[in-house]
């Protein structure tokens, strides 16, 4: 007996219409340029950027549905050049015939070089019209020369609000969606499925799908058993990553202790690699902290073998302390901005000599070249030699302030 393949509810209720498709209405609102390329058939090659579950397939979908052209639907993990190639040759003989081609490459951020490469002369050309997907920032993940033929349009992550209607729609749906199983859920467990979601419409259908399979009453206790942990996005190789590195960064700069602490748990609890973060905050006790409290260094570098000794999850309680303690250590910068002055004054100037009077003289050959010659040696002068250390050419320069 044939096994009956269920379709997802998160495929079977997707919108065919700009008319059913929730949130986005920044670039898919009334008047908006995507929407009026939609409607009239003239989609420009173009790449949808934006965190996973946001639109980027459905709305790739809903042009294929809208658009006379011939519609190919690529996977970048899956396909290979060979593939590329094998559709371009198809492009060229159907745009003879008169017909374009509409080539959706999901993922193409996972897209080699030589692939990307591959498609650039066929967008100029006209042979194909290119919708890339992708959760990765272009700019990061695109070739430049791909990346300046399209059109880059931002997905913003879907907010509580649309996700609770797309739900309700599921559960209304008698045809694709719930609406047959006469569920009884209250409009609290909704808004906890899209809080548990993190705007990801996916994941949002996904454990309400599950917790139907479970119940006809769907609680809140239901919802976590099928859920079972938040998925959090937080791709360790991706733009997320170093925006919320960057966030913990900017929040313990700003003596925001309580910020610190939530950045820091949205990594660890995404399963970031704890010594990465005990890295950077050895780094900022010595950029941001400095002179103000030379013992941040002292306790940054000790957290930073706690961590390696213990490992996750024991030693998250050892980073936040030391978090908590940079939130609130006074802060100084002069180190930092001391060092780029220099190291702008060594690529201004380049190899500037050493003065004679500062170098080593182990040899006869030097002494008689004048190396160390008039040099004052700071004890005998209780260390107060007035004496230039500098040479000639930054005589008198400071960069520490006095």
């Amino acid at each position: 007996m044939k096994q009956l393949i269920v379709t997802p509810l998160a495929d079977r209720i997707r919108p065919q219409t700009l008319r059913e498709f929730f949130g986005q209405e920044a670039i898919v609102g009334e008047g908006k340029l995507l929407r009026r390329a939609i409607e009239v058939d003239n989609v420009p090659s173009l790449i949808l950027w934006g965190p996973p579950g946001s639109g980027k397939t459905t709305l790739a979908n809903i042009i294929a549905k809208q658009t006379q052209s011939r519609f190919i639907q690529l996977s970048a993990v899956t396909s290979g050049v060979k593939d590329l190639r094998a559709i371009i040759e198809e492009a060229r003989a159907e745009q003879g015939n008169g017909h374009n081609t509409i080539l959706f490459v999901d993922e193409i951020h996972r897209w080699t070089k030589a692939q990307q490469d591959a498609l650039l002369p066929h967008i100029e050309k006209g042979t194909v019209t290119l919708i890339g997907a992708t959760t990765e920032n272009p700019s990061f993940e695109v070739r430049g020369a791909l990346l300046s033929r399209c059109r880059v349009f931002v997905l913003a992550q879907l907010d509580k609000v649309q996700l609770v209607n797309i739900l309700a729609n599921a559960l209304k749906d008698k045809e694709n969606g719930l609406g047959k199983k006469k569920l009884t859920v209250n409009p609290e467990v909704l808004g906890l499925i899209a809080d548990l979601s993190n705007g990801d419409a996916r994941v949002a259908l996904n454990v309400l799908e599950y917790a139907a399979s479970m119940s006809k009453e769907i609680t809140p206790e239901i919802v976590r058993e099928a859920l079972q942990k938040s998925s959090l996005l937080y791709d360790k190789d991706g733009e997320e990553h170093y925006n919320i590195i960057s966030a913990l960064h900017k929040s313990l700069r700003g003596s925001d202790a309580d910020a610190a602490l939530y950045w820091l748990a949205r990594m660890l609890e995404a399963g970031e690699e704890p010594l990465y973060i005990a890295r950077r905050l050895v780094r900022f006790s010595s950029e941001d902290v400095g002179l103000a409290n030379s013992r941040a260094l002292e306790q940054a570098v000790a957290a930073y073998q706690a961590c390696h000794f213990m490992g996750m999850p024991e030693c998250n309680v050892v980073l936040a302390q030391l978090v908590v303690y940079l939130a609130k250590c006074q802060k100084s910068n002069e180190l930092y901005t001391a060092y780029n002055q220099a190291a702008a004054d060594v690529r201004q100037y380049g190899n500037l000599q050493v003065p004679l009077h500062i170098r080593n003289a182990p040899t006869k050959l030097m002494k008689n070249l004048g190396y160390g010659q008039g040099y004052k040696y700071s004890p005998d002068h209780n260390y107060n030699e007035e004496q230039e250390y500098m040479p000639d050419e930054l005589k008198k320069r400071t960069y520490l302030k006095p």
